[in-house]
């Protein structure tokens, strides 16, 4: 059998959760990667066999997108030669984690995929989601549309949805409380962050940045370069995550049994609707309306916060259902 997966490159994410489902997808078959987007800071272990340029929402600096740089990378000439030169025929089976190019070639030359991602359990209208302005639902209906959908989320809210991929590096790891803070916010410039964190004294932020290829330290806030080893060791041994509105990270947190507070990315409608489930699940959130964030930090720091997820090793179940149910 012959497995073409997709995996969208913008954010950790995506490759953070093909880095666990990779192996598992090659007891079934060959497996060939493609990977399109520019913002990730992870690799995968195995080699990629198409890396195409794609549609990548590009991280401001401001707590929100870069209009004007995602625009600017866009190049539809590309993604349509990129679409047309993919031999799908090849393939038994197609996954596609959010990946548009593939997508829409799959969508145009009439083969089946199977949109294998957090976002596909978006389709679900049991999930929770804050009321939005139509076009950011159709931008997570159409980036990435596929013909069979199998999500994750941070329930399992219906039929076609499972708890999160949680990766066997972070299952394997050994927690502690050391009392500092780990903090992983990369829509936020570290000038603006840190003096935000300086003002919460008595507290040591360890902060992983997409803004810094140096480490320095101010004060009480330590800052360095994104780094897997570094950030899970201090995810490990933290007594709280800070950090955005993504999925992989917050689902690491809470298995984990830190203390959460995310802050979605403004104009971003998943980390929006990630926000918005966490809220209902009692965990704190700063929105993009609250314009002084140190009431809420200070509160995070000082009130306890008790909760207790079960996120069940259950990938290589789903991937082998997966490949049962849709393999050509």
């Amino acid at each position: 059998m012959k497995i073409l997966y997709a995996i969208q490159g913008t954010g950790n994410g995506h490759i953070s959760r093909a880095r666990e489902i990779v192996p598992l997808l090659q007891q079934h078959g060959e497996v060939e990667l493609l990977i399109s987007g520019t913002q990730a800071d992870v690799k995968l272990s195995q080699a990629v066999k198409y890396q195409l340029h794609g549609f990548s929402f590009i991280f401001g600096k401001k707590g929100g997108v870069d209009h004007y740089g995602t625009w600017k990378s866009m190049n539809l000439p590309r993604f349509v030669g990129d679409m047309r030169k993919l031999p799908l025929k090849d393939y038994n089976l197609i996954l596609n984690d959010f990946e548009p190019v593939t997508a829409w070639a799959c969508r145009l030359k009439g083969i089946e995929s199977v949109g294998l991602s957090h976002q596909a359990s978006f389709q679900s209208n049991l999930v929770p989601k804050p009321k939005s302005i139509d076009w950011a639902q159709l931008v997570m209906k159409y980036y990435a549309p596929s013909t069979h959908y199998v999500g994750f989320h941070f329930k399992a809210y219906d039929n076609f949805i499972h708890t999160p991929v949680i990766r066997s590096e972070i299952r394997a790891l050994k927690t502690s409380n050391l009392g500092h803070y780990t903090v992983y916010l990369p829509a936020v410039d570290d000038q603006l962050l840190v003096p935000i964190l300086k003002q919460v004294p008595g507290v040591q932020w360890q902060v992983f940045s997409k803004h810094t290829q140096l480490s320095f330290t101010d004060a009480n806030v330590s800052v360095r370069p994104i780094n897997n080893e570094q950030f899970n060791e201090s995810l490990a041994s933290c007594t709280g995550l800070f950090t955005g509105g993504g999925f992989e990270g917050p689902s690491e947190a809470l298995f984990l049994g830190k203390k959460l507070l995310v802050a979605p990315m403004k104009f971003q409608y998943e980390q929006q609707c990630n926000a918005f489930a966490l809220k209902e699940m009692g965990l704190p959130v700063i929105w993009a309306s609250d314009k002084n964030w140190l009431p809420i930090l200070r509160k995070w720091v000082l009130d306890p916060q008790e909760h207790q997820f079960n996120f069940p090793d259950e990938t290589a179940a789903v991937i082998e259902k997966v490949v049962k149910a849709f393999a050509r």
